[in-house]
């Protein structure tokens, strides 16, 4: 069984204490207060964290297809990474305010670009101070190092890939990671088009969560998508591409290795006339 992506407070304040080489990225994010992150971070964060625009780092400005929230470059990427201290040999542990789409879309970036040591604080800024453990306003000076992408086409879906999907359901899955009024077509709050992608079956991100908002063990997260193949690939979207990447993260804790982000999501899927539609119950 592969090592865990996700690790909890005492794994990272252990490899603090013996002096281990770690990159703590601070993603806190709030869609409705554009200045939350940076200002949460501000006032304090872990010790050493660096801090990433979620907004202004992992996204880029929504075009005609690609959906709300594109991705940007892999220059970009690489450049904003290298930045702050991280190239491939460096761990990553990557935090926000708890267990959301944040953390996770900066895991599977990292992932996506090749590197192969990023863990996610389970729970978050909130289990950190929870534990009693110690905060910082003060920030680090990170040495800039060169992020050379080695970059995983295999982990991404486009909208071609997607309509390819469509034609053979025997060997690729759709999963909606939205919540179920969106996925029924009931209400489309963030978009003008209603529906979720024909075929498509429903597994609502924060299903991954225990009540307390911690993460599901890698057992309870096998149970919970027992109906998937693991031998077909699995193509998970959203609306914007956000909030599908826990989804991507709980398939992986739970065993699933060919598992792709539709990056564009329905956002990106609305934005093709001829792409069909589906409404209501299967």
């Amino acid at each position: 069984m592969a090592a865990s992506n996700i690790v909890n407070v005492q794994w990272v304040r252990e490899r603090l204490e013996r002096g281990e080489r770690l990159v703590l990225a601070d993603v806190r994010f709030s869609p409705k207060e554009p200045r939350y992150g940076r200002d949460a971070y501000d006032k304090d964060h872990l010790p050493g964290a660096v801090f990433v625009d979620f907004k202004a780092g992992l996204t880029d400005p929504a075009r005609e297809h690609g959906g709300r929230s594109p991705l940007p470059t892999v220059q970009r990427l690489a450049g904003l990474f290298g930045g702050i201290g991280i190239d491939r040999s460096t761990t990553v542990v990557v935090y926000e305010d708890g267990n959301g789409p944040a953390a996770a879309r900066l895991w599977w970036v990292l992932t996506y670009l090749g590197h192969d040591d990023v863990r996610v604080l389970d729970g978050g800024y909130r289990a950190w101070t929870a534990a009693g453990l110690p905060v910082t306003g003060e920030k680090p000076e990170p040495e800039r190092r060169e992020f050379v992408p080695a970059v995983r086409p295999e982990l991404l879906a486009d909208v071609d890939e997607v309509r390819a999907a469509l034609s053979r359901p025997g060997e690729a899955a759709l999963v909606d990671a939205r919540d179920n009024n969106q996925y029924l077509g009931l209400e489309a709050p963030f978009d003008p088009v209603a529906g979720r992608i024909p075929g498509a079956v429903h597994y609502f991100w924060k299903d991954g969560l225990n009540e307390d908002g911690s993460w599901k063990t890698a057992e309870q997260l096998r149970e919970r998508f027992g109906a998937l193949s693991a031998s077909k690939e699995i193509i998970v979207y959203c609306g914007s591409g956000i909030s599908a990447t826990p989804n991507v993260l709980a398939l992986r804790e739970a065993g699933f290795r060919n598992v792709k982000l539709y990056a564009g999501s329905w956002s990106d899927w609305i934005s093709y006339e001829d792409n069909p539609i589906a409404t209501g119950e299967e």
